[in-house]
């Protein structure tokens, strides 16, 4: 999947499962979480989430080791 095609709801809802909280201040989405010093800050673009984005969240997940290998 294309980091252009990445719903921006999908996007919230992968890192609420992945324990981060979510504040809304205006258009920007704020997540953080606790042990992850990288502030997460995202706008929506339409529906979907801006590539740029989506391709922080990757490198901040892989840095911190946060998704499960199956």
């Amino acid at each position: 999947m294309s980091d252009a095609n990445i719903g921006f709801d999908e996007l919230c809802s992968l890192l609420s499962h992945l324990g981060f909280e979510m504040m809304v201040r205006g258009s920007h989405h704020v997540f953080r979480k606790q042990g992850v010093p990288e502030k997460i800050n995202l706008q929506r673009q339409g529906s979907q989430a801006k590539p740029y984005q989506v391709k922080q969240i990757r490198a901040i997940i892989q840095k911190h080791k946060l998704a499960k290998e199956e």
